[in-house]
Parts: structure tokens; C-alpha cells; sequence
């Protein structure tokens, strides 16, 4: 089978021939030959392909200036399996995933794979259409046949008759304030059907901030909320997207457990995460999405955990014979060299240090950062880990000045700082964004191309930001961060709202481009395996959450990932086949034998 495809965000009859006949229409094949295949369509002005017309020549793939057309050859018994579409010429999803009663159901894919489109199905906001359109779209007595025999007719008998409660936690929480207000504690009582409210805040960490206004919440706060006030629901089906964002390591295992817990009653629980080690210990099976984003998506056949991660990885399904990766992802079992930064050019030199920030007081040991360097910055939330980048930043006043001495007063180096929170012009066009790193003399051609390709950034470039995704907003915010002629880069959870792939290119981009232009950078993640890709050494903060941090000077890989992990109590074991961290169950033979030896993350060879 054969899908064509147009992006109508991209597609744009008037600037890519104002007044003669379209590119893409004018050197059409079948077009010449007095078929419609292409046509313009000047109600909504936009070109309209007729996909059973299409010979697959691709010719208006390379005649569209705006790289507006896809089109795709497909196995024919995809045929069948198609199970939504947007539109004649739009987005595609095949197959279904297949949720069960008292188990938790973990997908993985790209972003603008279908994963929102798989939840929105299966949350009764979409319905199922199997490619037909307007009159000839199925009723659900089809629908239900179709699925005739696996646990889906179930499914969507109950959904049909809407004997089933869905509780939907979203993606992005950083909205919530807007639509919530209130306090903590009479939020979360709204939605307490059992009364259990303090046993689930004592769970969630969420004891301290029940008197706390949400509109003051941090993204991690916030995201314990969501969680807490979806698990009160006391829904039938919980479909939950991205649940570990803005979390740190500790509160996504405690996070994990709660979602896992919900198993014991009986509940039909679907989970989309980006962060491995947390989908592998929370969920019983897992489905994969392939495809091309914005182009069709094909759900996989239910995998084991553990198998179907490696597959992830690996890029192959052996039984559907698809490869959809052309190299597989790989970890590194053993931390590298010794720092190679520790002689060169001193960047930035700091003294111990104390500052307050209302009742919260944070102290800093001194340390000294390399040309070329990066340090990854690990702790638990509300440690002044963003305090920290900040005073580097010098949106916060130190107390002693020390550190403002070192970057005013005697170096005047400069700071280029990817907030959390992103904050960019919501009505600027991404292309504005884009022209300030091209018209950048201070960056080389290769560096430049090399920012924008690998952030995928051009097929963005026609949109306002106010339109943009949560990942899509922070790969223009990397690229903008990069891109800022600096001496200094800080990066505040980068990774948020990114996939997998996403994660460990941008990772590799952020090595690649302190180490060309020669500066430093301090990032701050929570993703571990993200944060093992893109460090040279770690600097630990401990202390207690929202009344006083210790930032420790930065340590080498293996020491600082075992000085974290040590005080989050948790260790982690490698897979045998992808050698991919995977989180321990504590108490395990395996947890035990770690601590004792003081390994927490990278295991000697015996």
C-alpha cells in the first residue's frame, strides 16, 4: 500500500508560486496525463493528493520548496490494520495497543509518532475510524467486531456504553495553573473519593506544600499534584503521559510504585515515558511505535519489558522481520577516562561560598571549571540545584559576592542559560530564532548546520512558538542556548518532554559543542542515563529540600553517580544484552551486593 501525506503547516501555495500553476502540480506525472491527483483546493488554499492516483514517483516530494509531501510505500496487509486517520492526505495510525485489566501497559516511541493519538483512542476522544471518513466511518458495533476476540472488544464494549471512569493525566503540567486554583491540600480533596488523601501525600511527598497556593508550584510539584490527584480519582483506566518529568531519581521510583500499586485493584493503567530505567521498572509489557513522525505510525505486537526495550533499542522486530532504526542505541558499561580537563584552560574559578533565598540556604564548596568541559549537576528537587545556576547566571545576589568577583569584575565572561521553565516570544516565528544562529559570525558554518539538523529545527521553522510542543519549544530553547555566543552555558533539564533518540542526540550535541568551541557548561538533569552521556564529572547537592543544600565540589563519573545514588538509596544493574542501566528493586540480592561494595551505577568486572 502507498500513503501520501501533506503537511498543511508547511504547505503554502503562495509563496511557492504566486501567480503560475504549483510546483508540485505542474510536474505531476499523472497530473500531465489528465489525472486529478494534485489539486488545489482554494477554500482552505491548500493542495489536496489523491492517494489512489499516486504512481510513488516522488517527484512533487522534490518539487515542494517547503518539503510539505511525504510519501511512503507500506507492506499491503498494513492495508488492513489501519486504524485512524486525521484526513484523506493526513497522519496514520496502524493496529491498536492491547490494555489489560490489572496490568500496567508502557509505550515508547518517537514524538509525532501516534502515542497521543493511541491515548486519545483509547480515552474515547477520538474514535476509531479506520481510514474512512464522513458517512462510510464505522459505527461501533464494527468497531467492536473488528476487534472480536482480544481484550480491545472488551474494552471498547465498556467505552462504548461508558461503564468505564478514565482518568487522564496529561503531559503538560506546567499548564495546570492556569485551569486549577487553590490551595494544594482543597485540590486534591475534590478529587478524594476514599479518603486517603494524607496516605497518598505521604507517598508523593507532598505533606509539606498541602497549604501551598498551586499557582507558586515547581514543575516537580506540580507533577506529584497531577499524580496524586489522578490516583484519588479511583478511576478504571488511567492513561498517564510522561509522569517522570521534572521529577529527580527518588521521586520517580516513588512515583513508579504508587502507578504500580493500582495494579492490585484491578486497574487498567497505560503509561508513556521517555526515561527507560523508570517505563522498565513500572510497567508488565510494553508496545513499541514505528514509523516516520507526522507521516503514519505502526504499533508493535505486545513485548515482554525487558525484551521489548532492547528491541527498542536494538531497532529491529524479528517477529514483524522490521528494522526501523539503522544503527542501535548503545550505552557504555564503564565510566570513561579520567577527566582530560583537569590541566587545561581555566574558565571559571569560584571559592566556597553561602547565599539565602528566603528560608533556604545554600552553600557551595569551592571548585574550578575547564575549556571544554562539562559538569552534570545531580540532587534531589529543591536542593538549589537551579539556585546555583542561577548565581551563576547572576539573576541571584550571593552573599559574600565571591562568584560575581570572578565573572564581572575580573574575567567579564559571558552566560548563555536554558531556563527550566522556558520563557521565548510566544509570538515570534521559529525562522526569527533560527536567523539569529545563522547570521551568527562569531560560529562556524558546520557548527551552525550541525545545531539546526540535528534539532530538527527546519521543519519547524514556519511556526509560531505559541504553537510549538513541549519538546519541539525546548529543542529551538538548546538550539537558542547553543547558539548564544558565550563563555558559560547552563542547561536546566534539558531533556524534559524529548524521546529517547531526541535525548541522547541532543546529549552528544551538547559534548560536541562545548568541546569545538572551547567553553564550559554546567547542566542540570535528572535523567541519569542522559546525564552519563553528556558529563565529564558530577557535582553532588545534598542536604534537605527547601531548607538547606551543600553543593560538593565536582567529582569524576563513577564517584559522583555512587555519592548521588548512595544518598537517594537506589542502585542500578546493567542489561546483558544492551549493557542499558536498569533500576534495582530495593532489597534485592543484586541492590544488597551493590551498597556493600559501594557500586551504584557502574559494576566492576568480577
Amino acid at each position: 500500500m502507498r500513503i501520501a501525506v501533506l503537511n498543511k503547516d508547511k504547505c503554502k501555495p503562495d509563496k511557492c508560486s504566486p501567480f503560475g500553476e504549483k510546483p508540485c502540480i505542474k510536474y505531476c506525472p499523472r497530473v500531465r496525463t489528465g489525472d486529478k491527483t494534485i489539486v488545489l483546493n482554494e477554500e482552505i488554499n491548500k493542495v489536496e493528493i489523491a492517494e489512489n492516483l499516486c504512481s510513488g514517483c516522488g517527484i512533487c516530494i522534490k518539487k515542494c520548496p517547503f518539503g510539505a509531501i511525504s510519501i511512503v510505500n507500506l507492506p499491503d496487509p498494513l492495508k488492513k490494520e489501519m486504524t485512524y486517520r486525521y484526513g484523506p492526505d493526513q497522519f496514520s495510525l496502524f493496529r491498536m495497543a492491547i490494555p489489560k485489566k490489572g496490568k500496567v501497559l508502557g509505550i515508547i516511541g518517537q514524538n509525532g509518532i501516534g502515542k497521543s493519538t493511541l491515548l486519545k483512542i483509547l480515552s474515547g476522544t477520538l474514535k476509531i475510524n479506520f481510514g474512512r471518513f464522513s458517512e462510510e466511518s464505522p459505527d461501533w458495533d464494527e468497531i467492536i467486531n473488528y476487534f472480536k476476540g482480544s481484550e480491545l472488544q472488551q474494552y471498547f464494549t465498556e467505552l462504548k456504553e461508558q461503564k468505564i471512569k478514565i482518568v487522564h493525566k496529561p503531559q503538560d503540567i506546567t499548564s495546570i495553573p492556569q485551569f486549577v486554583s487553590g490551595k494544594v491540600y482543597e485540590v486534591l480533596k475534590k478529587n478524594d473519593k476514599n479518603d486517603i488523601i494524607q496516605n497518598i501525600a505521604e507517598k508523593l511527598n507532598l505533606t509539606k506544600i498541602l497549604d501551598r497556593n498551586i499557582s507558586v508550584l515547581s514543575g516537580g510539584e506540580l507533577q506529584r499534584v497531577a499524580i496524586a490527584a489522578g490516583f484519588l480519582k479511583d478511576g478504571d483506566v488511567y492513561l498517564i503521559d510522561e509522569p517522570s518529568s521534572y521529577l529527580d531519581v527518588s521521586e520517580r521510583i516513588k512515583m513508579a510504585k504508587l502507578i504500580r500499586s493500582m495494579t492490585n485493584t484491578d486497574k487498567t493503567i497505560i503509561v508513556v515515558e521517555h526515561d527507560l530505567a523508570i517505563l522498565d521498572y513500572l510497567s508488565d509489557y510494553v508496545s513499541l511505535l514505528y514509523g516516520r513522525p507526522g507521516v503514519y505510525g505502526i504499533i508493535s505486537h505486545p513485548q515482554g519489558v525487558r525484551v521489548g526495550i532492547n528491541i527498542y533499542l536494538n531497532g529491529y522486530i524479528k517477529d514483524e522481520n522490521t528494522r526501523f532504526r539503522e544503527e542501535p542505541i548503545r550505552f557504555h558499561e564503564r565510566p570513561p577516562q579520567e577527566s582530560l580537563y583537569d590541566s587545561g584552560n581555566i574558565i571559571l574559578s569560584y571559592e566556597d561560598m553561602e547565599t539565602k533565598l528566603g528560608n533556604f540556604q545554600l552553600e557551595v564548596m569551592g571548585s574550578e571549571i575547564h575549556a571544554g568541559e562539562i559538569i552534570g549537576i545531580l540532587g534531589p528537587n529543591g536542593i538549589g540545584k537551579s539556585t546555583f545556576v542561577n548565581l551563576i547566571a547572576e539573576n541571584v545576589k550571593s552573599n559574600n559576592s565571591k562568584i560575581e568577583n570572578e565573572i564581572n569584575r575580573r574575567n567579564g565572561l559571558k552566560v548563555s542559560f536554558k531556563h527550566q521553565y522556558i520563557q521565548l516570544n510566544e509570538e515570534m516565528k521559529v525562522s526569527n530564532y533560527l536567523n539569529e544562529i545563522k547570521l551568527a559570525s562569531y560560529l562556524s558554518e558546520s557548527y551552525k548546520r550541525r545545531l539546526i539538523d540535528n534539532l530538527k529545527l527546519n521543519d519547524l521553522k514556519d511556526r509560531l512558538v505559541s504553537e510549538l510542543s513541549g519538546g519541539e519549544l525546548q529543542r529551538l530553547a538548546i538550539a537558542r542556548c547553543l547558539g548564544t555566543e558565550a563563555d558559560i552555558y547552563l542547561l536546566d533539564e534539558p531533556s524534559a518532554f524529548l524521546d529517547v533518540e531526541m535525548r541522547l542526540q541532543v546529549a552528544q550535541l551538547i559534548r560536541k559543542s562545548i568541546e569545538e568551541i572551547k567553553k564550559c557548561a554546567f547542566v542540570v538533569e535528572h535523567d541519569i542515563i542522559t546525564q552519563d552521556f553528556i558529563a565529564d564529572s558530577i557535582m553532588v547537592f545534598k542536604g534537605s529540600p527547601g531548607i538547606k543544600g551543600r553543593a560538593l565540589a565536582p567529582q569524576n563519573l563513577r564517584d559522583g553517580f555512587n555519592t548521588f545514588l548512595e544518598i537517594m538509596g537506589i542502585t542500578f544493574r546493567r542489561d546483558s544484552v544492551t549493557k542499558r542501566p536498569r533500576v534495582n528493586k530495593l532489597g534485592s540480592n543484586k541492590d544488597e551486593y551493590q551498597k556493600s561494595i559501594n557500586e551504584y551505577y557502574y559494576i566492576p568486572k568480577k
